[in-house]
């Protein structure tokens, strides 16, 4: 436990110097997609990921209150054996349906998705090709399993391709990729980068769990909007985003398919989601598709709130909305933590992001915003990041 000691003595620095921790916070209450109650303050949430705001839809909770009655808690099994119910079957059919495609398995978290998938499809003597700044989902997956791991610029079509064109033609190759990079809320150039993929004969995977619910004409993601949808092999997603649950999942229509089902292991060797939760996401993810207001809308405050903090002089990490994540660029952690604390107070929580989440050096607050933030509340937390900012000197006097 010694190698920890750096850390817990920097933790225990910014704790003494009277902050609240950032990584601690507990929600006393929450009343509604977007609003809480933290230490007695209620407080606009702009720091979950809870894009379409399906956490308090009516009829996703009584799917789940319904399930809880008619099955109980949990299923006590892995879906190999005794652990999987009507629902995960109902679950599975509704991501076929949103995603028009054949073949669909559900995981416990998208993080297992990816940590099962990637170990999986790719062996000994193949290749697996990433942005550097994947997930740590990602980056896990493939420390798990026993391919070769090749990185690559992160965005850059032409780092891929340099490097794909390394790589001993006749070996199996799999290219991943993410629709929405979660840190700094920037989109991938998919359709660039697929052709590149392509042209060397790769498979190819895409994360959706940031794009899933608002980009392209049926929500599917930022593959949709880009016009990919024929050309990635496997799509994997969460429930713990847009959709307002927990869960994870990858869709496909690749014909062997489903002998995933056998042969990964953080699929069979893990409890399956409890009836209630699986629930929850078939009503919500049936509701997603047919969602367009609500995509309108979310587009509209992330539209407004970036360029509000651009006028009022903060250093954002896209020059343009690129999608409901907004990331403002702090100098040091300690304005960071500052501005993060000032906000809080103020009555809006948002994320603090540091190393190693974040690049070396790099400390960002990052802004989640969500379909069911009322204009009202996008121009109140725009006068909370003028105030506050100023307060900390962040951005100039007005």
């Amino acid at each position: 436990m010694s190698k920890f000691d750096g850390l817990i003595a920097e933790r225990q620095a910014l704790l003494d110097s009277g902050v609240t921790d950032p990584f601690a916070i507990v929600m006393d209450e929450v009343k509604s997609p977007t609003e809480a109650v933290i230490a007695g303050r209620d407080t606009i949430l702009l720091g979950t990921y809870n894009y379409m705001g399906m956490t308090f839809d009516p009829d996703v909770i009584q799917a789940g209150k319904d399930a809880l009655d008619q099955y109980g808690s949990g299923t006590n099994g892995s879906r190999m054996l005794n652990g999987t119910f009507r629902d995960h079957i109902e679950v599975e059919d509704a991501l076929r349906d949103f995603y028009n495609v054949s073949g669909a398995i559900v995981f416990s978290t998208g993080y297992m998705a990816n940590l099962g998938m990637i170990s999986t499809l790719a062996g000994k003597g193949e290749y697996v090709i990433l942005d550097a700044d994947s997930h740590a989902s990602i980056y896990d997956g493939c420390q798990q399993g026993n391919a070769e791991i090749v990185r690559f610029r992160h965005n850059s079509v032409e780092d891929l391709d340099k490097r794909l064109g390394r790589l001993p033609p006749e070996a199996g190759k799999l290219v991943i990729l993410e629709g929405v990079y979660s840190m700094m809320g920037d989109v991938a150039p998919l359709p660039e980068m697929v052709a590149v993929a392509k042209k060397h004969g790769c498979m190819i995977m895409c994360d959706e769990a940031h794009g899933m619910g608002f980009f392209g004409a049926n929500g599917r993601g930022v593959f949709e909007e880009m016009g990919c949808e024929g050309d990635i092999d496997f799509i994997v997603g969460t429930f713990s985003k847009s959709v307002g649950t927990v869960g994870g999942f990858v869709v496909s229509n690749h014909p062997k398919f489903e002998v995933l089902r056998l042969v990964t292991r953080p699929y069979v060797f893990t409890a399956s989601l409890p009836p209630s939760v699986v629930a929850t996401a078939a009503t919500s993810i049936r509701k997603l598709m047919h969602a367009g207001n609500k995509r309108a809308h979310l587009w509209e405050n992330s539209r407004r709130l970036h360029g509000g903090l651009r006028a009022l002089g903060y250093r954002l990490g896209t020059e343009i909305p690129q999608s409901a994540i907004i990331a403002i660029i702090l100098d040091d952690q300690a304005q960071a933590v500052a501005l993060w604390q000032s906000l809080l107070e103020g009555g809006v929580y948002v994320n603090l992001a540091r190393p190693p989440a974040t690049p070396a050096g790099m400390f960002l607050l990052r802004c989640s915003l969500c379909a069911e933030h009322s204009a009202t509340e996008v121009e109140t937390i725009l006068d909370l990041f003028a105030v506050s900012g100023r307060a900390v000197g962040c951005i100039g006097a007005a």
